[in-house]
């Protein structure tokens, strides 16, 4: 995912991304759980970066898991 565009989703509690980042793994779509980037939040916490071009995907695959999340932001 160096030098791509990529986006971030924003979780409630580090159980939900460790249960997106297992379905989108599952799914093929790349990602990885890190910290939220400081330009989107101060606080401590983690979200999954995904690249641009699979938001779609991504979206579509937490919203059939019922998996609640804050947003995806676009870094």
């Amino acid at each position: 995912m160096n030098g791509e565009s990529y986006a971030v989703i924003l979780v409630y509690s580090t159980s939900h991304a460790m249960r997106i980042e297992k379905l989108l793994a599952e799914q093929g779509i790349a990602c990885k759980m890190i910290p939220v980037p400081r330009q989107i939040s101060s606080d401590c916490g983690v979200c999954i970066r995904i690249l641009r071009a699979d938001v779609a995907a991504a979206r579509t695959s937490v919203d059939a898991a019922n998996i609640q999340v804050q947003g995806i932001a676009e870094v």
